[in-house]
């Protein structure tokens, strides 16, 4: 069976995307959470992650790291992570390769961390200009493919890579015009999406540099995590 190591369940969106790929499409896999530490985590993830990071599949005593790459180890496997069609399978890897390597700005000004609402300080032109370029980026999907998913009727690899932003989303109020506005409810609502956010508010760890960051984006409003 597949090991699957992933970070706190709170903070960690690269985590998060192959573990929800893997619970919708049913492929078992065995988790080992393992919480950030304070400060560097290269040493302690290195015990079983090659880049000293998470997430990282095991498969047989076979380490895969980077979420792209288990995705795309997981499609050599199993059906229906890309979509069968041709060009809605190159429009989905292209989608998910551009979340993968840009919106830098809306990373890094809106951290994730689920159990937290935040009143966002004044945006930056950079995170205006990554809102209306994924907004742009969804409603392309939907329109093409007919919804309600970002490639066609059913959710695959392209709806995990964006399925952390709909936690940025509720926990920095983002809005997205046109249908596009009504997609992170769509994914937030998926049965797996709400066991993870279930499991992330019950978590009592702490990653000072984690909250920092939140902190800096903006006023804390709300904190529904577990006390710590």
């Amino acid at each position: 069976m597949y090991v699957l190591h992933i970070g706190n369940k709170n903070y960690s969106s690269w985590s998060l995307r192959p573990w929800l790929l893997m619970r919708v499409l049913d492929i078992p896999f065995e988790e080992r959470l393992t919480p950030f530490p304070t400060g560097l985590s290269f040493g302690l993830y290195r015990q079983f992650s090659p880049n000293g990071r998470v997430p990282c599949l095991v498969d047989d005593g076979w380490a895969v790291w980077d979420s792209l790459s288990i995705v795309e180890y997981l499609a050599e496997r199993h059906q229906g992570v890309w979509p069968s069609e041709t060009k809605a399978r190159a429009w989905a890897r292209s989608a998910a390769a551009e979340m993968h390597s840009r919106f830098i700005a809306l990373r890094n000004d809106c951290p994730m961390s689920c159990g937290v609402r935040v009143k966002l300080s004044p945006m930056s032109g950079a995170l205006k200009h990554d809102i209306f370029r994924m907004g742009d980026l969804w409603n392309d999907g939907l329109a093409r493919f007919g919804g309600p998913f970002l490639a066609g009727d059913r959710f695959g690899a392209v709806d995990a890579f964006f399925a952390p932003i709909a936690f940025r989303a509720q926990s920095y109020g983002l809005a997205f015009e046109g249908a596009a506005a009504a997609y992170p409810s769509r994914l937030l609502d998926l049965p797996a999406m709400r066991e993870w956010f279930a499991a992330g508010l019950a978590e009592t760890w702490r990653e000072p540099d984690h909250d920092a960051e939140v902190a800096a984006a903006g006023a804390v409003v709300e904190d529904l995590r577990a006390t710590a």
